[in-house]
């Protein structure tokens, strides 16, 4: 499924919902693409998940930022693939390094950066612990196993406005 055509079906998904996040943040390794950095070269070019950057495009066009949370050790090379999908200026964070914090430094970062509470979130990532640190924070957290796609981003829409309806 072309990167067009993900993006139009996530923009519909988009419209079903009336609560929409401010911020949506994304880990990379197993969630954006599926690989880990630290396994890969930079001179490769790698591929993303189908969904992925068709979902991003999305994002953007209907006014919701992108940030990435990644514990990557090798920031640089997440970087450079950043790159070379064309996918870097989307994001107004990119908290890219090693922790053992479950990601929580990474969304204090990402709020001090951008202003955004944590309940105005919506993280994507494939690793239980980082769902589990940043849902006690309040951000609307999902649990993806083959990488983020329409049925999670639509799981994840679904999730937020219900989280939004009962913080009011």
């Amino acid at each position: 499924m072309g990167d067009e055509r993900v993006k139009n079906q996530a923009l519909e998904i988009l419209g079903l919902f009336q609560a929409i996040p401010r911020l949506v943040v994304f880990d990379l390794d197993y969630t954006l693409w599926p690989f880990y950095c630290e396994c890969r070269s930079k001179r490769e070019t790698p591929s993303p998940y189908p969904h992925a950057k068709g979902i991003l495009y999305a994002l953007k066009e209907k006014g919701v930022d992108v940030a990435i949370a990644s514990r990557s050790p090798t920031p640089d090379i997440a970087k450079a693939f950043l790159d070379k999908l064309e996918i870097k200026s989307l994001f107004v964070a990119q908290e890219i390094f090693s922790s053992w914090s479950h990601k929580t430094e990474h969304f204090q970062r990402i709020f001090r950066r951008t202003g955004v509470p944590f309940k105005s979130m919506l993280f994507f990532d494939d690793e239980y612990r980082n769902i589990e640190a940043v849902s006690n924070m309040g951000v609307t957290s999902i649990l993806v196993d083959n990488g983020v796609n329409l049925e999670k981003f639509r799981l994840g829409l679904k999730n937020f406005e219900k989280n939004s309806s009962d913080q009011k």
